[in-house]
C-alpha cells in the first residue's frame, strides 16, 4: 500500500506542478497606454462624465499584472487630471502640439512607444489601449501579429466597432459604471450630513480618540461617474451563446462556465455580461437558466451549460443592421439640418418622432449613440465629439456619392513627321553616301495632238479654212 500511496502522491505533485507552470505561462503582463484627450472628450460627449483612471486600472488588474502605465496629453492645461494620474502611478507623457495643430500627434507617439516596448520588453505579453480612435486599428493588428494579447477600453458609444471586433477583448466603460449612481448619491449626501452635524454642535473635523470618524469632504478633482445605461434583453445574447455552445460541441469539449465565456469573447470581443444587468458571468448564466434559455447542471467549478431548444430561445430578434433603414429615413427628412450637423440628442428626438415605436435596445444597442457609432462605420452618418456642444452628428459619405467619371476624349494619333536627309559632316562615319547621285527627273508627259474636225457647214471640204487673197499695195 505504501508504494501505491507514494505513487499517488507523486502523481498529484506532478499534476500540481504542471498546473502551476501552466498558470505561470498564462500570466499576463499588461502595458497600459492611455490616449487621454480622446477618452476624456468621448466620455464627456456621450456619458456626460469625467474619465476615471482608477476605475480603468481596476478593470485591467482583473486580467493580469500592470507592469507599465503611460498617458499622453498636453498636461499643462489639465491640472486635475495630473493629480489622479500621479495618485495611480501613471507616467504622463507630455505632448506639445505644433503651431499647425497636429491632431494625431498623440496617436503617433503612443503607437511608436507601444511597438518599441513590444520589441524590447519580451516579458510584456499584453497591451491595453485606452481610446476609441479607429486610427489604432493598424497598431492592434500589428501587436496581434507579434503574438501579444490586446485589450481595448473605451465607450461603446464612440469607440469604432471595427476596433472593438479586432482586439482580443473590448472593455466598455459603461460596464464599469455599475456603482456610479450610488457613488454620486453618497458624495452628495456627505455635505448635507456634515451641515446637519454642524447645526447640532457636532465636530466638523475628525473625531476625537473615542468618537467615530467623520466623513471627509469629497475632493473637487475627483472625476464624476455617470449612471450606467439600462440593461439589454437576454434574448439579444442568445445568438452568441448558442453559437459558442455549437463551437464547443464540434470540438467535443464540455461547455463549462469559464470555457463558454472565453469562446464567446473569441467570437465577439465586445461581449460583456454587465450589458445585460449581470454582475458576473455566473450571474449571467443564472439569468439565462431562470429565463428558460439554457440547461445548467453541476455545482462549484463543474458547472455545465447545454442548449435548450425551446420555442422561446428560437424567438427571432432584430439584427443591428435592421435599424439602419429607419435612421436613413430620418436623415433624409431632415437633410438640410444634417448638412451642417446637429446634436445627437436632437437627432434622437427626430428619430422618435418619425418612428414612435423605435427602441435601440431591440436592436442590441443600450443607447441611441451606440447606434450612431455603428452607423458611422457603415458610412451612414458621421459622429464627432465636441467639448462645447457634445456629440455632433452629420451626414455620412453614403449621402455624398462620388461623381461619375468623365469619359476620356478620344486621343488623336500623332502625325508621323517625315525625316529629312541627314546632314553630312566631314570626318564622321555615316551609312549614307556623302555625294548621292541626283534623282532622275520624272518623264514629262506630252499632250496628244488635237484631232481636226472633218466636214461641216461653212468649212472647207479638206478641213482647212480658206485663205483670203492678199491685196497688193498700190503706189
Amino acid at each position: 500500500m505504501e508504494p501505491a500511496a507514494s505513487a499517488q502522491e507523486n502523481g498529484e505533485a506532478i499534476h500540481q506542478r504542471n498546473k502551476t507552470s501552466l498558470q505561470v505561462e498564462e500570466k499576463l503582463n499588461i502595458a497600459v497606454f492611455v490616449d487621454y484627450d480622446n477618452i476624456e472628450i468621448g466620455l464627456k460627449s456621450t456619458l456626460k462624465c469625467d474619465f476615471d483612471v482608477a476605475l480603468t486600472l481596476d478593470a485591467l488588474k482583473e486580467r493580469g499584472d500592470l507592469v507599465a502605465k503611460f498617458a499622453y496629453a498636453n498636461w499643462g492645461r489639465k491640472e486635475p487630471a495630473t493629480r489622479q494620474m500621479a495618485e495611480n502611478a501613471v507616467q504622463m507623457v507630455q505632448r506639445i502640439p505644433s503651431p499647425r495643430g497636429d491632431k494625431n500627434g498623440a496617436d503617433i507617439n503612443l503607437a511608436l512607444d507601444a511597438l518599441e516596448m513590444a520589441f524590447t520588453h519580451e516579458h510584456v505579453n499584453a497591451f491595453a489601449i485606452v481610446s476609441g480612435d479607429s486610427d489604432f486599428i493598424p497598431l492592434v493588428n500589428k501587436l496581434k501579429e507579434y503574438g501579444k494579447t490586446v485589450f481595448v477600453l473605451g465607450g461603446k458609444a464612440f469607440t469604432s466597432t471595427i476596433l472593438q471586433q479586432n482586439c482580443h477583448e473590448f472593455i466598455s466603460y459603461e460596464s464599469l459604471l455599475s456603482d456610479g449612481g450610488r457613488q454620486q448619491s453618497r458624495e452628495r449626501e456627505r455635505p448635507e450630513r456634515r451641515h446637519d452635524q454642524e447645526q447640532q454642535g457636532g465636530p466638523a473635523g475628525p473625531a476625537g480618540p473615542g468618537g467615530p470618524p467623520q466623513q471627509q469632504q469629497p475632493r473637487q478633482d475627483r472625476p464624476q461617474r455617470g449612471p450606467r445605461p439600462a440593461p439589454l434583453d437576454l434574448a439579444q445574447a442568445m445568438p452568441l451563446v448558442e453559437r459558442a455552445l455549437q463551437v464547443l460541441e464540434r470540438r467535443a469539449v464540455q461547455p463549462q462556465l469559464g470555457l463558454l465565456k472565453s469562446t464567446m469573447l473569441q467570437l465577439d470581443p465586445a461581449f460583456s455580461e454587465k450589458a445585460y444587468g449581470a454582475g458576473s458571468f455566473s450571474d449571467f448564466v443564472d439569468k439565462l437558466k431562470k429565463a428558460d434559455y439554457v440547461n445548467v447542471s453541476g455545482t462549484g467549478g463543474r458547472i455545465l451549460i447545454e442548449r435548450k431548444g425551446s420555442p422561446q430561445s428560437e424567438r427571432p430578434t432584430p439584427k443591428p443592421e435592421e435599424a439602419l433603414p429607419l435612421l436613413r429615413d430620418t436623415l433624409e427628412t431632415h437633410r438640410l439640418d444634417m448638412e451642417v450637423g446637429v446634436n445627437t440628442d436632437q437627432l434622437a428626438t427626430w428619430m422618435h418622432e418619425e418612428h414612435p415605436n423605435f427602441d435601440p435596445r431591440n436592436y442590441g444597442f443600450q443607447e441611441f449613440t451606440e447606434l450612431l457609432n455603428y452607423a458611422q462605420d457603415k458610412l451612414v452618418v458621421r459622429v464627432e465629439p465636441n467639448e462645447e456642444h457634445g456629440l455632433m452628428a452629420s451626414l455620412g459619405a453614403e449621402f455624398y456619392p462620388p461623381a461619375a467619371p468623365e469619359e476620356p476624349e478620344p486621343q488623336q494619333e500623332p502625325e508621323e513627321e517625315e525625316e529629312g536627309p541627314q546632314p553630312f559632316v566631314a570626318g564622321q562615319p555615316t551609312i549614307f553616301d556623302p555625294n548621292p547621285a541626283p534623282a532622275p527627273e520624272p518623264p514629262v508627259k506630252k499632250r496628244p495632238p488635237r484631232p481636226r474636225k472633218q466636214g461641216g457647214q461653212g468649212q472647207h471640204p479638206g478641213g482647212d479654212r480658206p485663205r483670203r487673197p492678199r491685196r497688193k499695195k498700190t503706189d
